[in-house]
């Protein structure tokens, strides 16, 4: 059996084998040298290791015995069969997981965290999203495993980071949103119909984590060519959802004042917004005082480019309350087919406010090879949407599907932490794995 206090031999570990390249043909594999322990569930933390498996790393997800992932049981919807009968397979589960080994261990009992420490010592990077000080009653914590192994690049990813007077809370992307300030101007107008703040139809707080994590996962990665040595990144959602307000934040710096909602408008450009045609809406963004001029020449309006209230952006802004009504009449006259084709015509951007069905289904999309499919145990293919990094002209989307619960178990603790059937055996009959 597994001897609990065992340490790990380090030293052989930062070779990168020919198997640790899988399906060097198939997708851009830069990352085919990283294999990386992912210890998170729902949604920043396996946005970021998927992320990670579709440049090429070897991915290896610990899940609960006989439960797994929390999203997992996040349906309906799930995936369907040949019959059309559904799978255990959450469509949340499956929007995150892609191109990772699932492996099942009960981090409960000291067999299996022995196991998740032996496993640490043949990764490069750890990643988890355990509240505050969870994983160092497990001895699994960045300072039980550095000491371990001092090249292991250990990533939190918790609501509110490892440190600060709210650190032991948990962390969730609407309350988030809400605190970060994104909803304070996100939504309609206060004054107008359907006024009040709004939540992003995504998890956007969790998703760029995700994303801030992989790029500080590859930045350690990086220096410890040269230092050898790991790193503790701290990654909070609360952080990021402040982080990423970007040109609001900046409204707010420099002149004092908070910006509010504005719909479906710009706070520092006019005309950037929707607009309701005859038949429908269209989105104009005119992005400088060139592309104005045009579209008011598309508008037959050609004058109001040249009146001084509205010839710059900056006059445009100051004036929106006058020009955006004036706009709008223009607009309704006509159907969003007259739009679109005229100001396309013109070189005003301009586009339809499309469902997600129409989005996947648009000929763009379908060209660039955005929305993938891949064999699945369950269902024979699952479609998924792949990731937007492309290179070379390759779709960076790992070759597996989103794994089965424990599909990977007895694979990766045969060949990575070298046990024996017998062994493993003895370990499911305790529940461990």
């Amino acid at each position: 059996m597994i001897d609990d206090n065992a340490r790990v031999d380090v030293s052989r570990l930062r070779f990168v084998p020919e198997s640790r390249i899988r399906n060097p043909d198939s997708v851009p594999t830069p990352l085919a040298h990283l294999r990386v322990l992912d210890l998170t569930r729902v949604l920043a933390g396996p946005w970021c290791t998927q992320l990670l498996a579709d440049l090429g790393a070897d991915v290896i997800k610990i899940e609960r015995p006989g439960t797994g992932d929390d999203t997992r049981a996040w349906g309906p919807p799930y995936l369907k069969d040949a019959e059309g009968n559904d799978t255990t397979e959450a469509a949340y589960y499956l929007s995150a997981n892609r191109g990772k080994r699932s492996v099942t261990i009960d981090l409960a009992q000291a067999a299996g965290q022995d196991l998740v420490r032996r496993l640490a010592a043949q990764c490069d990077v750890l990643v988890e999203n355990y509240k505050v000080g969870q994983l160092a009653k497990y001895g699994l914590d960045h300072a039980s495993l550095s000491a371990l192994d001092p090249r292991l690049i250990y990533c939190s990813i918790t609501g509110f980071g490892q440190t600060g007077p709210y650190r032991d809370r948990a962390g969730y992307d609407l309350i988030i949103q809400g605190m970060g300030g994104f909803m304070s101007i996100t939504g309609e107008r206060d004054a107008l119909p359907g006024g009040g703040p709004q939540k992003a139809g995504v998890a956007i707080s969790d998703l760029m984590t995700g994303m801030y994590s992989a790029v500080a996962i590859l930045a350690a990665v990086t220096e410890r060519e040269h230092t050898g040595q790991g790193r503790h990144i701290d990654m909070a959602l609360f952080d990021t959802m402040v982080a990423i307000l970007a040109n609001m934040n900046m409204n707010f710096l420099t002149t004092g004042k908070a910006p509010g909602r504005a719909g479906n408008a710009h706070q520092n450009i006019v005309p950037y917004q929707v607009f309701a045609a005859s038949d429908g809406h269209v989105i104009v963004a005119v992005g400088n005082d060139g592309q104005f001029a045009k579209f008011c020449e598309v508008a037959g309006r050609p004058e109001l480019a040249r009146d001084a209230h509205y010839a710059k952006n900056a006059d445009r802004v100051r004036n929106r309350a006058a020009l955006v009504p004036l706009l709008e009449d223009l607009v309704r006259a006509r159907p969003m087919a007259y739009w679109a084709k005229a100001l396309e015509a013109a070189g005003v951007p301009c586009g339809p406010i499309n469902s997600i069905a129409q989005a996947l289904a648009d000929p763009q999309i379908l060209a660039r090879g955005v929305q993938i499919e891949r064999p699945h145990p369950l269902a024979g293919s699952v479609p998924l949407v792949a990731s937007a990094i492309t290179l070379d002209g390759e779709r960076a989307a790992s070759p597996l599907a989103p794994p089965t619960l424990g599909q990977h178990t007895r694979d990766v603790l045969r060949s990575l932490v070298g046990l024996s059937e017998d062994e493993i055996a003895a370990l499911a009959q305790q529940r461990v794995v």
